[in-house]
């Protein structure tokens, strides 16, 4: 999206970036603090609030996939096809699917778009911040538990290939992936392909797995496709970061907007009403895109905003998930 061209205190990441040049071991030392830093933070604020409810003490949210056969049942529309057992089918004349025991531990993925548009934040909080806090606290719930998480961190257009971090478990593979993700660069010039990005994950995950696809989903059309081709193997969750100036222009008046990516600039009178009317409408189809595409490939969305704190968005979306889970195995409401 565009960004507005105000003068701004570089901050975090481009502060490092635009003061003199260190050497590669001061900037490794930046890093790792960085991490350390934001890891203790959330801690205190996000992290004790979710703990229990991601985990539990015998099975997980997010669930781990097992090979052993526990049970049959008739199948169900969302039913992975490959699960229905034919023969018990053509004996009783009804599809029935098979039933796994759960492992306990799981691999996770994160699936992070890091380009030009993430900078994005028309207040304090960027887009790359909430990617930032997502990740670390997901990642945080999942290994103290002795899970592995692994990543595929993508630039921007200019990267060749999106590099990937192997799925480990401990706080060094947690503090690994935050000195990775805090050093990938944040602006690389070009349109995103999240296509790219998908294909990458499809490419190195072998083993069934949940996959975080963190992304604001601005990006070259197609990747659509490979987000069905994900979910057909792994678990895959889809975690969009929004900003409300991104849905609506204010009344700001003149004033030049800068497209993250393409560095295009554009001088626009917000003041015109009809121009605000297009701007809203082009977002509203594109909403409605985004969520025929989720759901199509039988995705479920977490969306993220630059202004609503991020345990609250993460609390409603844990309960929806774990009614859903209720609800597919036949438990009453507001069964744990």
């Amino acid at each position: 999206m565009f960004g507005r061209l105000f003068g701004k205190r570089p901050r975090g990441a481009e502060a490092a970036a635009s003061g003199p040049a260190r050497s590669g071991a001061a900037l490794a030392s930046i890093g790792a603090r960085q991490a350390e830093t934001l890891l203790r933070r959330l801690e205190w604020t996000v992290v004790r609030r979710l703990d229990g409810l991601l985990q539990g003490d015998y099975r997980t949210l997010f669930r781990g996939f097992g090979l052993d056969l526990a049970d049959l049942r008739e199948y169900r529309p969302g039913d992975d096809v490959r699960h229905i057992d034919w023969n018990v089918t053509a004996r009783l004349q009804t599809p029935h699917v098979r039933e796994f025991q759960e492992d306990r531990d799981l691999s996770a993925w994160f699936v992070l778009d890091l380009s030009g548009s993430v900078e994005f934040g028309s207040g304090a909080v960027r887009k790359r911040d909430l990617l930032s806090d997502f990740t670390t606290v997901m990642a945080l719930l999942l290994t103290r538990y002795g899970n592995r998480i692994g990543a595929v961190l993508y630039g921007g257009a200019s990267d060749a290939e999106a590099s990937m971090i192997p799925p480990r478990s401990g706080r060094r593979q947690l503090l690994h992936l935050l000195d990775r993700m805090h050093a990938t660069p944040a602006v690389c010039p070009g349109e995103t392909r999240l296509r790219d990005l998908l294909e990458r994950a499809r490419a190195v995950a072998k083993r069934r797995s949940v996959m975080f696809v963190v992304s604001d989903f601005i990006s070259a059309p197609g990747w659509q496709t490979s987000l069905a081709m994900l979910a057909r193997r792994h678990e895959v969750v889809a975690v969009r970061l929004v900003d409300p100036l991104e849905m609506a222009l204010p009344d700001l008046g003149l004033v030049v907007l800068q497209d993250a990516e393409s560095g295009e600039q554009m001088f626009i009178d917000t003041h015109d009403p009809a121009f605000r009317k297009r701007f809203a409408a082009v977002a509203q189809n594109r909403e409605a895109e985004l969520r025929l595409a989720f759901a199509r490939a039988g995705v479920e969305c977490l969306t993220l905003s630059t202004y609503a704190p991020i345990d609250l968005a993460l609390l409603q979306f844990m309960r929806e998930r774990r009614f859903r889970q209720g609800a597919d195995r036949g438990a009453p409401v507001g069964a744990t």
